[in-house]
């Protein structure tokens, strides 16, 4: 049985955030992964919980999969990370695309981070990915892809035959990641998608968030014909010129995300809150701007 015939890929919502977190397991060894996971957060009532990610970890327990990894693919703006939980729970170590330097240098002047808590370079993360490093998942191989544009440190991940894109590409319809934040460059996405088109047509496309435009039901997989085919921002060809003035253009409308500022200084900690202070209470910044 090859491994295509043995991988198993599970999909779970998060409707708050929009968020597709997935399950990829090698049934031949038991062995899993975690893409993408997320801490519940009410930001009215400032508090979080694992909810979700509790859900993920009772599925493994029940078909009896043991988790190898946790994966990030890249340091989201829209929702915390459940990650640092998940390790807590499994021992399984966290992993993300070794870009998250920039990330974490980048935001630690945004917040006012002192050295004493983050430092910036990859720490809190155990694996700091490289672009083309290949992993194993049981006896089934993972590639890693740097796929930047919308973050520094946004990478997809080519495991037999699907690829994970993180924020790089939505379904067709929804077109592709914004480039506005810190470190973001519609030229780099362009890039970084044309990547992704290099692989074979029939590669499934797994997405990281699906908003549901025009109110149609969920979708979260695609390949790369589709893509290449129908997408709203990007299509086989489609000139570098066009898209970024497309995509900078619908940036200029766009609102800051509910959740950047908990979200992001979470998880630039791979999902573990700012310390506590005296008090022993963590606390979320948000800078504020006269204007």
């Amino acid at each position: 049985m090859s491994n295509l015939d043995n991988l198993h890929i599970e999909m779970f919502f998060d409707n708050d955030s929009a968020t597709c977190s997935y399950v990829v397991v090698d049934k031949a060894t038991a062995k899993a992964a975690v893409i993408d996971p997320v801490l519940d957060y009410d930001a009215a009532a400032g508090q979080v919980s694992t909810k979700a990610a509790d859900n993920i970890l009772a599925y493994l327990a029940e078909q009896g999969w043991q988790l190898q990894w946790i994966l990030e693919t890249h340091a989201h703006a829209d929702h915390l990370s459940a990650a640092h939980y998940l390790k807590q729970k499994t021992a399984a170590p966290i992993a993300i695309g070794e870009g998250i330097r920039k990330v974490q240098q980048t935001f630690k002047m945004v917040f006012n981070i002192a050295d004493a808590e983050l430092i910036g370079t990859g720490d809190y993360f155990d694996k700091l990915f490289a672009d083309g490093e290949t992993f194993n998942i049981g006896s089934v191989t993972a590639t890693v892809m740097n796929t930047p544009g919308h973050t520094n440190d946004s990478v997809s991940y080519l495991i037999a035959g699907n690829v994970f894109v993180g924020d790089s590409l939505f379904m067709p319809d929804g077109g592709t990641a914004r480039c506005d934040f810190p470190g973001g460059d519609a030229h780099i996405l362009f890039r970084s998608i044309q990547r992704l088109y290099q692989l074979p047509a029939e590669t499934v496309v797994y997405v990281c968030h699906d908003y549901q435009p025009n109110g149609r039901e969920l979708r979260f997989k695609t390949t790369i014909a589709e893509q290449k085919q129908q997408n709203i921002h990007v299509k086989a060809d489609t000139v570098e010129a066009d898209f970024v003035q497309k995509r900078e253009t619908r940036d200029k409308t766009l609102a800051v995300p509910r959740l950047i500022y908990p979200s992001v200084q979470v998880n630039i900690r791979a999902g573990q809150l700012p310390q506590a202070e005296s008090n022993g209470v963590s606390y979320v910044k948000i800078p504020l701007k006269q204007v």
